[in-house]
Parts: C-alpha cells; sequence; structure tokens
C-alpha cells in the first residue's frame, strides 16, 4: 500500500522529474527569449526598459542571452548551475525594478521562474543531463 506521507524518493523518478522540469521551463523561457530575439534582429531603434542604466540595447542583449541561450543550456543540462545564475538574475530584475511598483499579477510568473532556477541552482541537471556525462558516471550523487 502507497504511504502518502512518505518522504522518500526514488532516483529514477527524481531524475526524470529533474529532467521534465528543465524541458519544460526551459521551453517556455525559450519562447520569451525568441520574441526578443527577433526585436534585436529587426534593427531600426530598439524600444525595450532599460532597468539599470546600460542603455536599451544591451539590456535586451542581456535579456536574449539569459532567455535564449542560458535556457537552452537548461535543456541539455550543460554547466546548468552556470546557465541558472544570469536567469536569476534577470528574474529579481523583472520582479523588484521592472515591476517593482506593479502588483502581485505582473510578478507571479517571474517569481515562479525564479524559484524552479533557484532549485535547479541547488539540485542540478539531474543524471539525465550533459553535465552528467561530462562528469562521468563514477561520480555519485549528492542529493
Amino acid at each position: 500500500m502507497m504511504n502518502i506521507f512518505n518522504t522518500s524518493y526514488n532516483q529514477n523518478l527524481y531524475d526524470i522529474g529533474i529532467l521534465l522540469l528543465r524541458i519544460t521551463v526551459g521551453c517556455f523561457m525559450m519562447t520569451h527569449g525568441l520574441h526578443k530575439l527577433d526585436m534585436l534582429m529587426e534593427g531600426g531603434v530598439i524600444k525595450f526598459a532599460d532597468p539599470i542604466g546600460i542603455g536599451a540595447k544591451p539590456s535586451l542583449i542581456l535579456t536574449v542571452f539569459a532567455e535564449l541561450v542560458c535556457s537552452f543550456l537548461i535543456v541539455m543540462g550543460f554547466a546548468i548551475r552556470l546557465a541558472a545564475l544570469p536567469l536569476i538574475v534577470t528574474m529579481l530584475v523583472i520582479i523588484f525594478v521592472v515591476h517593482a511598483k506593479d502588483g502581485f499579477t505582473h510578478k507571479e510568473l517571474p517569481a515562479l521562474y525564479l524559484a524552479i532556477y533557484v532549485l535547479l541552482l541547488i539540485v542540478g541537471s539531474g543524471r539525465f543531463s550533459v553535465d552528467r556525462l561530462i562528469a562521468g558516471k563514477k561520480r555519485k550523487s549528492n542529493y
């Protein structure tokens, strides 16, 4: 009989869960990044927020890097802890600078993304990842 209050976990299901989370959050965020990449490639005057005072174009470039490149790395499970950092910073800027004066509804989605990226920073990419291939099978997981 299954005990719904059991706090132990199955390692295979854990790794599958992390894989599904990485693929889902990475693909969802890449849709935001692709839209911004289109804005960047159109040329002309760039109309984009400059929340940290570095200019609209550099802000857009950094956002595209985080949302597109880092999200792709997360999907692949490659350098996931490093890839999560620009996404964490991006979500913090969105929550506390871009939408600082806005209500909860404008902060809810970036806060959910932030929680997922912090989780991935803590737990890593799991067994089904490029990181695992690089680290080798003999290294034991510490989670």
